[in-house]
This record gives C-alpha cells, sequence and structure tokens, in this order.
C-alpha cells in the first residue's frame, strides 16, 4: 500500500494540532509585532503617540500569554487573548480612521506630545504604522477564532 499523500496526512491531523499550529501562529505575529513596535521606538526612534501606546497595551500581553497556551497546550487561553486582541483591533481601526481623516482630529485623545493624526513611517502612499497594527491585530483574531473552532468540534 503507498504511503499516504499530502492530503491525506492533512485530513488525518488531530483537531488540538491543528489548533496548536494556529496558536503558535497567532503567537508569530503577536511577537513580531512587538518586537517591531520596540525596533520603531527604540532604534528608529520613532515617539509612539497616545494610541500607540494603547494598541501596545493590548499587543505586548499577547506576546507572553499566547505561549503559555502552548506548553502544554490549552485551548482556554483563546479565552483571555481573544478579548486584547479585539480591543487592540478596536483601537488601531480608529487610529488608521483617525489618520485617513474620516475621524476629526478634535476627537483624537492625543492632545500633547506625539499627534495621533500623523504617519511617521508610509510604504507604497498608505501603509503606515496604524495600518501594520490593524493588520496584525486582525490576523491574531482570525487565527485565535478558527483555534477556538477547531478545539470545540
Amino acid at each position: 500500500m503507498p504511503a499516504p499523500g499530502p492530503i491525506e496526512t492533512a485530513h488525518h491531523t488531530p483537531p488540538t494540532e491543528r489548533a496548536w499550529t494556529l496558536l503558535f501562529a497567532a503567537w508569530v505575529v503577536a511577537a513580531g509585532s512587538t518586537l517591531g513596535a520596540l525596533f520603531f521606538s527604540e532604534v528608529m526612534g520613532i515617539p509612539p503617540c497616545v494610541l500607540c501606546w494603547y494598541q501596545r497595551i493590548c499587543m505586548f500581553p499577547l506576546a507572553v500569554l499566547l505561549p503559555l497556551g502552548l506548553f502544554p497546550f490549552d485551548p482556554k487561553i483563546v479565552r483571555y487573548t481573544l478579548p486584547l486582541a479585539a480591543i487592540g483591533a478596536a483601537v488601531a481601526l480608529f487610529h488608521v480612521l483617525l489618520v485617513h481623516g474620516v475621524i476629526p482630529e478634535r476627537i483624537t485623545p492625543c492632545t500633547q506630545g506625539v499627534p495621533c493624526g500623523q504617519n511617521p513611517i508610509e510604504w507604497f502612499g498608505f501603509l503606515g504604522i496604524p495600518h501594520l497594527a490593524l493588520g496584525a491585530f486582525v490576523i491574531i483574531i482570525a487565527l485565535l477564532v478558527i483555534a477556538r473552532s477547531r478545539t470545540t468540534k
């Protein structure tokens, strides 16, 4: 009998193993985002605005909590990390809308220090730090929701 192909082996992967891989991927995104935020502020010298700090408050614990749910695997880690990611995504979305002028600057929480409505780094003419944060939070949320669905079946 021939060895099973890649499609057949993926079909027989236990749900908890798939969930573990998804949580690991979420941790990689959170750790990369944390290192990126520290690189922008500590190496490049870009001071974070108030909204960036709120996003960091949500992202940095994810980089610590997610590996705690991996060794040993604990599917309940999603319960603790998903709210942090959702709050961070909401703040990041507010920040993106502020940068694009959808939200008027008079509503901004950045009354002192670094203005929240400016984008100190811009790639491809539109992609800035708030966009990167929003993308990271959305990816983490998607991975956590899928991981949760894999463990509840």
